[in-house]
């Protein structure tokens, strides 16, 4: 194997003006060295230390940050990140499950699904699709499997909520000084999107992920989530959510409200843990973080029949098409309308880029030339990121931070991400540094004039 295949080489940066993903080790602790032969515009030789890869991306992401339009797409990488800095050890994932009948077929289907996504191997999540599917075919033809195979769904389905919480029950419950490590960073890692000019419209924050992490950071945090859930003691899911906003009058000024500072607009793409198909309505239980399991809280007024096969847990297993399309398709389409115009950019942490549900509208967003994706990952264990960069075809539009040495996500909040509500205060240190900096040279300039004045 030759130094260039080493598979240390596991780090990929392009920002900026980089025409190219630049590929590069780490050497030492704060030193990197880029592959033999690399040649960089922007530093001469191949080692460089975190000082000058900070300088590379910090001020681009800030400038990114600033965009007119921001979004930030978390993936499941975020909660592994959180939870091992919390646990010491990745969430525990879904894998496989076995079915009573009909095994086989769905299978089968799962597999096709998954090949077609571009993905090596079908997932739990292909298994349930297919599952689905399958039932509501038998449920047409009246067949007797249907009951077998709903019931298999419902045990599934549970067990797939036990472990979402098991994660959720992993990070609660974890050593003190570790838990506070990790929410601490979580919450520093949020609010550095979050902290925007009162100029600039909303951060809008999507997740594919079931758990309730965001929602803590952003507890502790204290940002406000706007989502389409209205109501205190069991939200319901509105389609009509408006373009709803939170504004406070500052004192002593008149004229229009601003924008209260702490906001971001939120979209769960694929359902929660807490939500249920009660009725026809979609709503939101009161499930604490980390709870055991979700069946003691379905067992409430309200919620006659409501069991795990009603979790709004994408794909879910509702009782017909109809309401199994419908939080979705409102949940996309406002993906499709935060990420979709000019001045926008969308950046990705933990996305791996296998639903192409999405990676359709961010081909649609990378067609708007104004707009930019960055891709923020710890890793690219199946090829599918710059499998997707390379399909996407607009490299001037993309900057990918991958790997550990730029994307951990304590290496990330502490040297490449922008600092929480660095806004204002920079920007006026830098007003006012440029106005003292000016009005020295101009004086200088004014006595050495006056000197030479005199001498004549």
């Amino acid at each position: 194997m030759s130094k260039d295949d080493d598979p240390k080489y596991n780090n990929i940066l392009k920002v900026r003006d980089d025409h190219l993903p630049i590929a590069f080790a780490v050497s030492e602790p704060g030193k990197f060295r880029f592959k033999e032969g690399t040649e960089i515009s922007w530093l001469s030789g191949e080692e460089f230390s975190l000082k000058e890869l900070r300088s590379r991306i910090e001020p681009w992401l800030t400038s990114l940050f600033q965009s007119e339009h921001l979004s930030f797409l978390a993936g499941s990488g975020l909660t592994h990140a959180v939870h091992y800095l919390a646990a010491d050890k990745a969430a525990a994932g879904m894998g496989a499950v076995a079915l009573s009948c009909h095994e086989a077929e769905i299978n089968k289907a799962a597999a096709e699904t998954a090949e077609a996504a571009g993905r090596s191997q079908g997932n739990f999540e292909d298994q349930l699709r297919s599952a689905n599917e399958l039932l509501r075919g038998l449920e047409i033809l009246g067949n007797k499997d249907a009951d077998t195979l709903r019931t298999d769904l419902k045990t599934i389905l549970t067990q797939f909520s036990a472990s979402i919480l098991a994660c959720e029950w992993g990070i609660a419950t974890a050593d003190e000084s570790k838990r506070e490590l990790a929410f601490n960073t979580l919450v520093t890692f949020l609010m550095s999107f979050a902290s925007r000019t009162g100029t600039r419209d909303r951060l809008s924050i999507f997740t594919t992920n079931y758990d309730r992490l965001i929602e803590a950071g952003a507890e502790l945090a204290g940002l406000h989530l706007l989502d389409r859930f209205v109501g205190s003691l069991m939200p319901i899911f509105r389609s009509s959510r408006l373009d709803l906003d939170m504004h406070y009058n500052p004192p002593g000024i008149r004229g229009e409200p601003r924008y209260l500072e702490g906001v971001a607009r939120f979209t769960k793409l694929h359902g929660s843990v807490d939500w249920v198909h009660a009725g026809n309505d979609i709503r939101r239980i009161g499930l604490p973080f980390g709870a055991a399991k979700v069946d003691a809280y379905l067992g409430t007024p309200g919620m006659k029949d409501v069991d795990a096969n009603r979790l709004m847990i994408y794909p879910n297993s509702a009782k017909d098409r109809e309401a199994s399309d419908y939080p979705y398709v409102e949940l996309f389409r406002d993906l499709a309308a935060a990420v979709c115009r000019p001045n926008s950019t969308l950046v990705t942490y933990g996305y791996s880029f296998g639903d192409e549900h999405i990676n359709r509208v961010i081909r649609d967003m990378l067609t708007i030339p104004s707009t930019h994706l960055v891709v923020m990952s710890y890793d690219d264990p199946l090829g599918r990121i710059m499998k997707s960069y390379q399909e996407f075809g607009r490299p001037s539009q993309i900057s990918l931070l991958i790997g550990p040495a730029l994307s951990d996500i304590r290496t990330l909040t502490e040297n490449f991400l922008p600092k929480a509500a660095i806004d204002r205060t920079t920007f006026r240190m830098s007003e006012l540094l440029k106005q003292r900096f000016g009005t020295s040279i101009s004086d200088k300039r004014a006595t050495e004039h006056a000197t030479d004045g005199d001498a004549a």
